[in-house]
């Protein structure tokens, strides 16, 4: 199996996405807008990140319901933000008090001596790309203290080599959750797991146990399994 194949689906039917639709000239940039906003608070100065746009939008029948992916520079580690699984343009929507599916998905990658870091860049915006596609396709929301576990044994870096094969969700502590003209969202993340410690998982309690055990939100592709 290569990486994640078991979350990718042939010939799945395509539903009509519910976020994500920029008006015609894309003018009305305010949810994505308060998103930068908080992610320059956190790393001022950084107002032209590494960014990971997309090419054939979503409704216009692309394949990536992501907008966009900005990678921001936190010293050790690449913190990963997406655009697209809130509302990021105009409020579409009827709840008036959440954006969208309310938040969106981040990932610190620890910097490496990789043999190509920008492959492994662009593999996490890969892997964000593949689970929003999930919620826009079926509906699956994923909140913190969840995790994504498929049963592959290939790594989740670009080279699948590494011993960590899946995900478990939190709620970013390095940034808050955010009120915008569209409605509340906030950040969940993705921190990367071996197949062992996901085998251990059955529950929230389980995912926070195994979190404060971990003592870092960072994925590290060369780390020992704690199990």
């Amino acid at each position: 199996m290569g990486l994640f194949d078991k979350l990718k689906k042939k010939d799945e039917k395509v539903k009509e996405p519910v976020v994500n639709t920029p008006a015609e000239d894309e003018a009305c940039t305010a949810g994505w807008d308060a998103i930068t906003a908080e992610f320059e608070r956190v790393y001022p100065g950084q107002t032209a990140p590494k960014h990971y746009g997309t090419i054939i939008k979503w409704i216009f029948g692309g394949k990536d319901p992501l907008d966009g992916i900005s990678v921001y520079d936190g010293g050790d580690f690449w913190h990963f933000v997406s655009y697209g699984l809130s509302e990021i343009y105009d409020k579409e929507t009827d709840d008036p008090e959440i954006s969208g599916y309310g938040y969106e998905l981040t990932c610190k990658l620890k910097k490496d001596n990789y043999e190509d870091e920008e492959a492994e860049i662009k593999n996490i915006c890969g892997i964000l790309q593949m689970i929003a596609r999930i919620t826009f396709t079926k509906g699956e929301i994923f909140s913190p203290d969840e995790y994504i576990y498929t049963g592959q044994t290939a790594g989740i870096d670009a080279g699948q080599k590494s011993d960590l094969t899946g995900f478990i969700t939190v709620a970013d502590p390095t940034v808050n959750p955010i009120d915008t003209p569209n409605g509340r969202v906030g950040f969940v993340e993705l921190i990367g797991m071996t197949d062992a410690e996901l085998r251990t998982l059955s529950n929230a309690e389980s995912v926070t146990e195994i979190y404060e055990k971990l003592g870092s939100d960072i994925t590290d592709y060369h780390r020992e399994s704690l199990v």
